[in-house]
Formats: structure tokens, C-alpha cells, sequence
């Protein structure tokens, strides 16, 4: 079991940043691949970013790609998703998730979640 807890959401003017963070417990936070995703008002959940095991391999959607960066610090098992430069089109509940599977952007690979945190990017 692998516990996660998002944090560092708001509300932001457009061109501004944020910073999420997640942080999880349990079970040995190095072996999995981790994910950020997202989920705005009635459309489905929607692969972020992915950062393998040891942070060596990252994949990005296009829409974020040079604006978001995905990190994480196995000593302090959290990983972060850096946002810069938000658009009004990236208001969405973000949230994380962990994957046994080698770094995936496939939703149904994630078999943990956490509880999501909102952000919201006004014009």
C-alpha cells in the first residue's frame, strides 16, 4: 500500500507558477514510477508528466512540455511538478500517482492516487 498526499495547489493569474508537491508512504517510495495527471470539468483524467524510479527518464504531454518540470527526491519520498508560464487551459485537479509499471502515461497503469489538489488559473 502506498499512500499519497498532494499539496501546493491554488489559484494563480495566467503566466504565473506553481509548485505541487506529493508525498507518499508505505511501501519503498524508490520502486515506483511516478505520475502527475490531471482532470478538468467534464473531460476524463489526462497524463501530465512520469519520472522513473530514479529520476534518470521523464515524459511530458505536449501541451506542458517546456513550461512543466516533474522531479523527485527519493531520500525525502516526494515528487514534485514544477508549472511555469500556467494557462487558463491547465485549470484542473492534479493529481499523483504511482506505477509499478516502467515509466507509463497510461492511466490504468497507476495502482495508487492520491486525493487530488485543485488549481485554478485565471486570465
Amino acid at each position: 500500500q502506498v499512500l499519497l498526499v498532494e499539496s501546493g495547489g491554488g489559484s494563480v493569474q495566467a503566466g504565473g507558477s506553481l509548485r505541487l508537491s506529493c508525498a507518499a508512504s508505505g511501501r519503498t517510495f524508490s520502486g515506483y514510477t511516478m505520475g502527475w495527471f490531471r482532470q478538468a470539468p467534464g473531460k476524463e483524467r489526462e497524463f501530465v508528466a512520469a519520472i522513473s524510479r530514479g529520476g534518470g527518464t521523464t515524459y511530458y504531454t505536449d501541451s506542458v512540455k517546456g513550461r512543466f518540470t516533474i522531479s523527485r527526491d527519493n531520500a525525502r519520498n516526494t515528487v514534485y511538478l514544477q508549472m511555469n508560464s500556467l494557462k487558463s487551459e491547465d485549470t484542473a485537479v492534479y493529481y499523483c500517482a504511482a506505477s509499478l509499471v516502467l515509466v507509463t502515461r497510461n492511466v490504468d497503469d497507476y495502482s495508487y492516487w492520491g486525493q487530488g489538489t485543485q488549481v485554478t488559473v485565471s486570465l
